[in-house]
């Protein structure tokens, strides 16, 4: 996978994000809840961004583990929102969870990967 590849799925993902917390319910849970998701689930996005400047190998490393801490916390706040039923759309919040889990393994093994490489050097 290309570096371009994995920037577009994130912006994507973003994208479909900011589509699920727009149709929400406009209750104080849904509100509560829609601000959370907004946050973690664009964040990831742009905390790529960030990692592909790191400053050193470390630097990158604690920057895409922010990246996986935020695909981890989107991921439960979709479970949330799914189960309280605060989004009509049942099939884009399980497109949204798919997407999500597999960002997660693709984090993981780069994190796995990146830290490995820094052993050695």
């Amino acid at each position: 996978m290309k570096k371009y590849d994995l920037e577009e799925r994130l912006i994507n993902f973003a994208v479909s994000i900011i589509e699920i917390v727009e149709t929400m319910s406009e209750t104080k849970s849904a509100n509560h809840l829609a601000g959370q998701l907004l946050r973690s689930g664009t964040s990831p996005a742009l905390n790529y961004g960030e990692a592909q400047s790191g400053e050193s190998r470390r630097d990158f490393i604690h920057k895409m583990r922010v990246v996986l801490k935020e695909l981890r916390e989107t991921s439960i706040n979709l479970k949330i929102i799914n189960r309280a039923k605060l989004n009509p759309s049942e099939n884009s919040i399980a497109s949204a969870l798919n997407e999500n889990n597999e960002l997660i393994s693709i984090f993981v093994k780069s994190i796995e990967t990146a830290t490995k490489n820094n052993l050695r050097s």
